[in-house]
């Protein structure tokens, strides 16, 4: 696990440069790999190529130092991540008489590419960025996991190409400042975040999940190509669920367990929901002695779930450590939180994520998550109030229905910034659409389509901004699989994996998702729908095939989320730098949003009138990323 940069440019650099800018992109992200640096600098007439990496040490702790070249010298790699299949590739690469120096899942990589080019890297079970330099081929490959789980932006200009884990990197390369995105900014204020391809910036992008960049060095051509994976598991259509119960169960534990190799100590992330129940459980039956398991708590009590996690940390005798936290706590971390994503991103459980893993990083140097474990099972509310938005809209007119949402946003209106049954009656009102889109409506935590006009000026608007994502999946989004899609594209890739690696790998920890396995998600998305939904219960399989293990109905009881009490922060201690965010005279300078509306959406979110959590909070975000970082470009 660590942190991968580079760059390319025309004609020849000297060697003393090169360097001097690949250790200002490496001194960016040291935070992702404090133990160790590894460098690579080669130049001609023709181009230069320049590729380092930062290191954290899981596998391989003696011989895993990168570059790592192949036998000749004329192939090399520079990695971020972990490959769990690792050891069966390597037995397989024996037999055909590869010879190995190391022990690491790097090496593996780079002899699968020698024996099988790029159709190897859909091969690869696991999180990865990485880049190979083929001198035979004068050519560099930058390729990039299936789910997403490891970042990759890139910039390419007419004379150069730039690679990192971070924007940070990137922009401490680039001797410009780029202007900001259209589709990055109506995406951030719709979504709270940025999917691929897309960066707050013009000009510099996120690599896709699944997909590899082949960069000709002789032209300068680039492409871009989406990694071919062979079906990893078949399903007969015909499965029963007794059958599927029982392969998801022993999917599941192979899965913790191939996300268990580590030469360092490892523990869970343990949030009593049931997919990090499910994890810990799995782990603690596949290991000598004891694991640790680690959870927060909030001292605002209807934020608070302390008391599941401890019932399955006593359930599987683990060594349980648990940290109840409050404003103060985040107090003196929260820039440092925001900033290190890059740009804005407004999901607000990114604050307890990081106290979590930087409490967690003090004890051990990999913890197991139970990320992806809703999107591969359908675990979302969304789901379900998606087949409700069809029969809904066949019922209600569309006038009836605008009169109808006028009258909801009065008296559904809260002044709690919690996620209860009024707030999620409105979010459905305000989500009904007849035009295909409710599914796009409903992930859209902030502002809505018919928002925007009003928060930002015309020239910022970009219409139709979902539309090269329903290219990938459906115009039409009506069903659990368009819906499980579409978030393993959009929020998954965008939010949920972002949340997780920025956080912990900004304390130096490892995070590792057992349910974001290929086999699984090929598994589930060939199930019956009504397998993981039956009726209104959410991961029913999953629940089903691991509820012997657990108290009864314990993997039923409702989970609040990790959430936290932004609103009520936003206006107690952040309250003065929000108002100083709506001033007249930063919001004319900027001239990005309709003063008017952001001031009036402000005012009643702070006076107590309405409660605008989540639009306000997207806001603050943007702003102080404004302020602190693109002001200071």
């Amino acid at each position: 696990m660590c942190g991968i940069n580079g760059f390319i440019t025309k004609g020849k650099i000297s060697s003393e440069d090169l360097r001097e800018h690949l250790e200002g992109m490496n001194n960016k992200i040291i935070h992702r790999g404090p133990d160790q640096d590894g460098f690579f600098i080669e130049s001609n007439q023709n181009f230069s190529v320049a590729m380092a990496m930062r290191r954290l040490s899981i596998i391989d702790l003696g011989t895993g130092t990168q570059p790592i070249f192949n036998k000749t010298g004329e192939i090399l790699i520079f990695f971020n991540g972990e490959i769990y299949n690792y050891l069966e590739l390597k037995n397989t690469l024996q037999q055909k008489n590869h010879i190995f120096k190391t022990t690491s899942d790097t090496e593996v990589i780079l002899k699968a590419y020698e024996e099988w080019g790029t159709e190897s890297f859909g091969m690869l079970d696991g999180m990865f960025a990485f880049s190979i330099y083929d001198k035979t081929k004068n050519k560099v490959f930058i390729a990039r996991d299936y789910f997403g789980e490891k970042p990759l932006y890139y910039s390419k200009t007419g004379n150069q190409i730039i690679w990192g884990s971070e924007l940070k990197s990137i922009v401490q390369k680039i001797d410009w400042k780029p202007q900001i995105s259209k589709e990055g900014l109506n995406l951030y204020f719709r979504l709270t975040y940025i999917p691929a391809p897309y960066s707050i910036y013009e000009k510099i992008y996120k690599l896709e999940a699944n997909h590899y960049i082949e960069l000709t060095l002789d032209t300068f051509q680039q492409e871009i190509f989406p990694i071919q994976n062979k079906q990893s598991i078949s399903v007969d259509k015909g499965i029963s669920f007794k059958e599927a119960k029982s392969k998801t169960h022993d999917l599941v534990f192979d899965s913790v367990k191939s996300r268990s190799i580590a030469d360092v100590p490892l523990g869970t992330f343990l949030s009593g929901g049931v997919d990090s129940s499910v994890v810990s459980l799995a782990l603690s039956q596949q290991v000598q002695g004891k694991i640790d398991t680690f959870s927060v708590g909030f001292e605002k009590k209807s934020f608070d779930e302390t008391d599941k996690s401890r019932t399955v940390a006593n359930l599987i005798n683990s060594n349980h450590h648990e940290f109840i936290i409050s404003a103060s706590d985040l107090k003196e971390n929260l820039d440092e939180i925001l900033l290190n994503f890059d740009e804005p991103f407004a999901d607000s459980s990114s604050l307890p994520t990081y106290l979590v893993a930087n409490k967690t990083r003090q004890h051990v140097k990999v913890a197991l998550t139970g990320d992806g474990g809703d999107e591969i099972f359908g675990g979302y509310n969304k789901y379900y109030i998606g087949k409700m938005n069809e029969q809904y809209s066949a019922i209600i007119s569309k006038s009836l229905h605008d009169n109808l949402k006028k009258i909801a946003n009065k008296i559904l209106s809260t002044k709690d910034d919690r996620r209860g049954n009024r707030f999620k009656a409105r979010k459905l009102i305000n989500a009904v659409n007849y035009e295909g889109d409710f599914y796009y409506n409903i992930i859209s935590l902030a502002f809505q389509n018919e928002d925007l006009s009003q928060l930002l000026k015309a020239k910022w608007l970009k219409s139709e901004i979902f539309n090269p994502y329903k290219t990938k999946t459906h115009d039409k989004a009506s069903s659990l699989t368009d819906f499980r899609r579409i978030d393993k594209i959009l929020s998954l890739e965008g939010d949920m994996l972002v949340k997780v690696d920025r956080t912990s790998m900004l304390t130096s920890l490892e995070s590792r998702a057992p349910f974001l396995n290929k086999k699984l998600w090929d598994f589930t998305s060939q199930l019956p729908e009504s397998y993981l939904m039956k009726g209104w219960d959410k991961k029913f399989i999953l629940k089903e095939a691991f509820k012997d293990y657990f108290p009864k109905q314990f993997l039923n009881k409702s989970k609040k989320g990790f959430g936290v009490p932004v609103g009520d922060w936003l206006r107690g201690y952040l309250k003065s730098e929000l108002e100083s965010y709506a001033e007249e005279d930063f919001l004319e300078r900027q001239n990005l949003f309709h003063k008017e509306f952001i001031q009036k959406l402000v005012g009643y979110h702070l006076s107590g009138k309405q409660d605008n959590t989540f639009k306000v909070w997207a806001f603050f975000c943007f702003q102080k990323w404004y302020k602190e970082t693109y002001l200071n470009f």
